[in-house]
């Protein structure tokens, strides 16, 4: 099989859908692989060692798009990507289709079959091309907090942990998977006072064996949400519904009753945000205020850091891959129904219920279109 990597256009998006290490597998394997000149180089791999792992540097996109069989990038394809596209072709990347329906639109009219990293799971029904993401997103989001935080930026001018007499930050962590509970790791040991809400009695048990007396937790609904932001000097949006939108649990009016200086950091942006007031922003331009809160809602976060975030989302998409180019396209999603929940579009028809439910498009079974 002939894997294509282009470099990432997205604005400020540096990370790179393949390493050489894995590069040099496929390749031993009998497959070729051609990567986009420079696609590597914001994570600090250079043409050179992608060459000395095997594949063939290429000049263009173009060049990529008009003959790769499988597509393997980062981020979702932009629309001067999408034109490309074509029916015998698979692309393996990032989607969250969900709150996009323009690139839902696009993936159909193509044909392509587009398998998003967001709803594969394991065997144990997690999602393991997420998490690893995840892990960054939520490590990085008390240390963004911290600086937003500060009066130049404007935040409230105080530090997440206490010093002498003076009180800690409280920071509201909003759900309690893999953002959450990385984030909650990261904040509990700046010293600030962690809250996570999540959903249910099983959850609250869960974080008690990690973090013991460390943090606190609560069981809340969408009202006391909005109890609990009032006393928050950070807000954590770490939600998720597997291939869904995101579910809105901030209102607008909760955001307006806030502290003065609040911040609010809205991973689940990439899913359409958990605020009414969220909307995407960029590391160029993170962050813009409502009602005298901070909002950060940059939709690529671990972008920020794009050669620990390669290298570890490599690590989990590797075998997803090697299967892919070793069995072929069908064989793999037929032989693994982990990555065939991973299937969005197929030939013209959207395979994911959440994604067609958020939009209101038709859906068909992955099993009864492959």
């Amino acid at each position: 099989m002939l894997i294509g990597v282009p470099k990432e256009i997205k604005p400020e998006e540096y990370r790179v859908g393949l390493v050489p290490t894995t590069v040099r597998e496929l390749v031993d394997r009998g497959h070729s692989v051609e990567i986009e000149t420079r696609a590597g180089e914001g994570a600090g791999i250079s043409d050179d060692d992608y060459e000395a792992a095997g594949a063939r540097i290429v000049g263009s996109p173009e060049q990529i798009f008009a003959k790769a069989e499988l597509v393997v990038k980062v981020k979702e394809p932009l629309s001067v990507e999408r034109r490309q596209l074509r029916r015998d072709q698979t692309i393996f990347t990032y989607l969250h289709l969900a709150p996009d329906r323009s690139q839902v639109e696009d993936l159909l009219r193509s044909g392509v079959t587009a398998i998003a990293y967001e709803t594969v799971t394991d065997a144990a029904g997690k999602l393991p091309l997420l998490a690893p993401m995840s892990k960054v997103a939520g490590r990085m989001a008390p240390q963004v907090a911290a600086n937003v935080l500060q009066y130049f930026h404007g935040g409230r001018g105080i530090l997440l942990g206490p010093v002498d007499r003076v009180p800690p930050a409280n920071i509201l962590i909003l759900g309690s998977g893999t953002v959450g509970t990385s984030a909650a790791e990261v904040a509990a040991g700046m010293g600030a006072n962690v809250t996570v809400a999540v959903r249910s009695a099983a959850s609250v048990e869960k974080l008690a064996r990690r973090f013991g007396d460390r943090i606190g937790v609560v069981v809340a609904e969408k009202d006391s949400i909005a109890e609990l932001c009032l006393s928050a000097d950070v807000v954590i949006g770490a939600v998720l519904i597997p291939g869904a939108s995101a579910p809105r649990l901030i209102s607008a009016q909760t955001i307006a009753a806030m502290k003065r200086g609040a911040v609010l950091v809205d991973v689940s942006i990439d899913q359409g945000g958990c605020a009414d007031t969220s909307r995407p922003t960029t590391h160029g331009r993170p962050t813009y205020v409502v009602d005298d809160v901070v909002h950060y809602c940059v939709a690529n976060m671990p972008g920020a850091v794009p050669r620990t975030s390669t290298f570890a989302l490599n690590d989990a998409t590797r075998p997803f891959v090697l299967a892919l180019a070793d069995k072929g396209i069908t064989r793999a999603l037929r032989d693994d129904a982990g990555l065939r929940n991973g299937l969005n579009v197929h030939n013209g028809r959207i395979t994911c219920r959440p994604v067609a439910d958020a939009l209101g498009l038709p859906c068909a079974a992955p099993e009864a279109v492959l």
